[in-house]
């Protein structure tokens, strides 16, 4: 079949399995370029896409770290192609069998008491034991099978209404946007989703069955943002339940102390990924600071973000970091001068003059190739098998 985008508002239900397999050997390329002494294994959680796939690749390929990923992926069927994730996956295998680096990918709901324990047999026997974990769990939904209960996370404000604007990615225009603020339910089923407690939940199990290594290293990733987004981000459900991360920390550390190990969390820059595409206003504003920071020179993308966290933070010391103790390597997108230009680009931002305040077709382009679409080198109208995509370096 010929495999074409088709987006349904912030989701593309398509993928195409060759273009997903260069955006992971693009990222390669520049972890390749950029490496560290890292930890020896590491267990990343929510592997998929974004910053967990960043991860991932620049450990595998940066700092030949053993790896076991786990993410839920859907699987391709004879007329329907899989889920982007699945095939980011496979061309990681791939990719790191060729690196001559072990790789292991379970496609099991994290969430889950089995697939904790899965992991854990595994760790066991691959690897003994490991001395990073990764969490860069990302789900709309989290089933809790000790209540029988499914949360469900919602992308409101607190308090109060929000109104604002935002971009229909589908026409490319500014519309207005209007959400009804969050119930207390809401709230606190956000950050059962969405918070820290099951980041907690993966330590404490894999520390009590024996598979974290003496001074191992957890990491959780975070956005904070500032004004333009903390209505909808930080001061909204979202922001709540990232806060959770906070307390987590803390609890983490504490009990980390007996392997001399040690809990962070990264922060981390807006950027186009399939949770931001979500967030209301997060398009429109993403636009607008790819263009004011590719034009002052320092933007970013996910492996270039976790590249730096890792060799500068995590495994190195000249990372920025804040008060509470956090990685920062989102100082580039915090600073003055690129925040006072994107503030007041925002307040004059409208449908005529989008693609000169805004990089909207840099965001789009984003978008499409989180899904494998865009890229040059890919032949979009050549015929592809979604069940046997051969993946090729």
């Amino acid at each position: 079949m010929i495999i074409s985008p088709r987006v349904k508002g912030f989701i593309c239900v398509s993928a195409h399995p060759h273009g997903c397999e260069a955006s992971v050997r693009e990222q390669a390329q520049y972890a390749a370029r950029h490496p560290f002494q890292g930890p020896a294994r590491a267990l990343v959680i929510g592997c998929s896409s974004g910053y967990g796939l960043a991860s991932r690749i620049a450990l595998c390929v940066g700092a030949k770290t053993k790896t076991l990923g786990v993410s839920l992926e859907r699987e391709p069927a004879p007329n329907k192609t899989a889920s982007a994730g699945w095939y980011n996956n496979l061309a990681f295998d791939a990719l790191a069998q060729e690196q001559g680096v072990e790789s292991y990918t379970l496609n099991q709901d994290a969430f889950q008491p089995d697939t904790k324990q899965r992991c854990i047999d595994l760790i066991k026997e691959k690897f003994g034991q490991v001395d990073l974990v990764v969490y860069s769990l990302a789900a709309p939904r989290r089933y809790v099978a000790a209540e029988d209960r499914t949360y469900s996370s919602v992308l409101k404000p607190i308090g109060e209404d929000y109104q604002g604007k935002t971009i229909d990615t589908d026409r490319g225009q500014l519309r207005d946007v209007h959400l009804e603020a969050a119930s207390e339910d809401e709230i606190a089923a956000t950050v059962k989703v969405m918070g820290g407690e099951d980041w907690q939940e993966w330590i404490e199990t894999l520390q009590q069955a024996g598979v974290l290594a003496q001074g191992c290293k957890t990491v959780a990733y975070t956005y904070i943002g500032d004004k333009i987004t903390w209505p909808i981000y930080g001061d909204a459900t979202i922001g709540q339940a990232k806060k959770h991360l906070d307390v987590t920390v803390a609890n983490l550390n504490q009990g980390l102390k007996d392997l001399n190990g040690q809990a962070y969390i990264g922060v981390l820059k807006a950027l186009v990924t399939q949770s931001s595409a979500a967030i209301p206003v997060m398009p429109l504003y993403i636009s607008l600071l790819y263009k004011v920071m590719k034009e002052q020179g320092n933007h970013e993308g996910c492996i270039e973000q976790i590249s730096r966290l890792l060799r500068t933070g995590l495994y190195g010391d000249s990372c920025v970091t804040d008060a509470e103790g956090r990685l920062r390597v989102d100082e580039y997108e915090l600073s003055l001068q690129v925040q006072q230009e994107v503030q007041a680009r925002w307040a004059q931002v409208n449908s005529d003059n989008l693609e000169q305040l805004a990089d909207f077709s840099g965001y789009r382009q984003d978008f499409l190739k989180l899904f494998g679409f865009g890229f040059e080198q890919v032949d979009y109208q050549a015929e592809v098998d979604p069940m046997m995509p051969g993946v090729k370096s």
